[in-house]
């Protein structure tokens, strides 16, 4: 017997997975549901708990649904290959905004053509933020956090006390890499 499954996701703990739920059930009588909260689509979906279940669920004929296509990854690489996956195992992958079956040769072009278009607005995206880093550099702004370690004070203990790296960054409550900085900055033998 064939079985509907749903996979839903959201980024962030104060996201819900219920609309995607409603959208889902509106239009399928889905046997099991499989969901990751509070996690990213940068994480590939083999790698998220929720979706390497459905992947082990999943048997030849079932239908996978999701709300829209980024429910399944961030970038066309990983949806791809995700699709890719479940059809190997003889799974019809359906997406319920785009409107289309996944796994159908249709349904993977229109699928790669989506998921680029989505990546090439993150990289104009990033352009922009970048652009605008330069920007700020070009008008003399400081960027990024203030710095809160005195370089001079931990080498001159770690000089003082000839104290090892790791025992500067302990007393110091730092890491060894911001140790070793202080140190090369005021040419302490590291």
């Amino acid at each position: 017997m064939t079985a509907t499954i749903a996979y839903v996701r959201v980024s962030t703990d104060d996201q819900t997975t219920e609309a995607q739920r409603h959208t889902i059930s509106q239009r399928f009588n889905v046997n099991e549901w499989f969901s990751d909260e509070a996690t990213s689509g940068a994480t590939k979906a083999l790698q998220r708990d929720g979706f390497k279940a459905l992947h082990a669920y999943a048997r030849k004929g079932d239908t996978v649904v999701v709300a829209a296509i980024d429910r399944l990854g961030r970038d066309t690489i990983d949806v791809l290959e995700t699709v890719e996956a479940l059809k190997a195992k003889g799974v019809t992958v359906v997406s319920i905004r785009e409107g289309f079956d996944l796994s159908s040769p249709v349904g993977k072009a229109m699928l790669t053509m989506l998921a680029a278009m989505a990546e090439l607005e993150r990289s104009n995206i990033k352009a922009r933020q970048m652009a605008g880093i330069e920007k700020a550099r070009a008008q003399g702004k400081k960027l990024g956090a203030p710095k809160v370690i005195d370089d001079g004070a931990v080498a001159a203990w770690r000089k003082e006390n000839s104290a090892s790296i790791a025992d500067t960054a302990q007393h110091w409550r730092i890491s060894t890499a911001a140790v070793k900085r202080a140190c090369r900055a005021f040419r302490v033998e590291a």
